[in-house]
């Protein structure tokens, strides 16, 4: 599948995600030509364990992640931080875990917005919110380098890309940036062919650096 990277709105020291942000960015990628192909929406969710013992508690991963995506919608995705693991799994996989009462939902967040097309790109920009909530919580975007599906061959391309969007955004003088930060795939056992478990862990890394920037912005709440 052609290689993506996952994007994370960075804000500027004292600011905070909002709408008016959001849209900016959205024009900002219609006034590049993007041609707007529909909606998509990912879900990410936060598990944790039913510990019947709580001297348990250590065998038990505390970074476990489930995350389905738009382009894969008969699969789920697993992805344990700590441990380097992703899995593949069947949607079903929810169910069974449901009834298995070995972990339980803790927050389900939603990624949601507009697909655009530009050229051999494509482009998703959204909205990060609680599920059953309209409380901005991030902003992502999608860059998607539809030809090749290769990390290497399509970096040089994925980079001058980025950077001409970075560009366009600098003039709306924004209060802050995307980030990229590409988290080691070889660590998971993945490599240069693109797949949906690369998406996976640049989601749960997004995640990881959402909750470090709020609780940069705002005390923590037990």
């Amino acid at each position: 599948m052609p290689n993506k990277w996952v994007l994370n709105w960075q804000p500027n020291a004292g600011t905070t995600v909002n709408s008016q942000i959001l849209n900016e960015v959205s024009q900002c990628v219609e006034g590049m030509n993007g041609v707007k192909e529909g909606r998509w929406k990912a879900a990410l969710t936060f598990y944790k364990p039913m510990l019947r013992e709580q001297a348990l508690a250590a065998e038990f991963p505390r970074d476990f992640m489930g995350i389905s995506l738009p382009e894969q919608p008969s699969k789920y995705y697993f992805v344990i931080r700590g441990q380097k693991i992703v899995l593949e799994a069947e949607q079903t996989i929810q169910t069974i875990m449901e009834k298995l009462q070995s972990y339980k939902t803790r927050v389900t967040l939603n990624f949601e917005g507009s697909q655009y097309r530009l050229g051999d790109f494509q482009l998703r920009v959204g909205k990060v919110v609680p599920l059953h909530s309209e409380s901005l919580r991030g902003i992502v975007m999608e860059m998607e380098y539809l030809p090749i599906s290769s990390l290497d061959k399509s970096r040089q391309m994925m980079e001058e890309f980025f950077d001409v969007c970075q560009e366009a955004l600098s003039k709306r003088h924004l209060p802050g940036h995307f980030m990229h930060i590409e988290p080691n795939f070889a660590e998971y056992g993945l490599f240069d062919n693109y797949t949906s478990q690369h998406t996976a862990i640049q989601y749960a890394t997004i995640m990881a650096q959402l909750i470090a920037t709020a609780h940069a912005v705002q005390p923590v709440r037990n």
